[in-house]
């Protein structure tokens, strides 16, 4: 599981390009699904939940491609990725 937080210019625009070009690019690499969540104090800023292995994710940052669909996502600042605080069975 991979976790980001990220602010984006425009939310909207955000998910036209996350639930087309970039779930492309991520199923290219491997990523099972995805979620995203806006924060309720601040509709630019999102959560995004990632189901896929660490590896998978790396080489999904290193494709050549992923800048340019970053752009077009409106991202403000590159997100900033969650560290898990604990994981439980229940």
């Amino acid at each position: 599981m991979i976790v980001t937080v990220a602010k984006v210019t425009d939310p909207a625009r955000f998910l036209e390009i996350f639930e087309t070009i970039g779930a492309q690019k991520r199923r290219e690499h491997g990523c099972r699904g995805a979620r995203v969540y806006f924060d309720p104090d601040d509709a630019q800023r999102l959560w995004s939940i990632f189901d896929w292995d660490t590896k998978d994710y790396e080489k999904f940052l290193a494709d050549p491609e992923i800048p340019g669909i970053a752009r077009e996502l409106g991202l403000q600042a590159p997100p900033v990725h969650a560290v898990a605080a604990t994981e439980l069975d229940a």
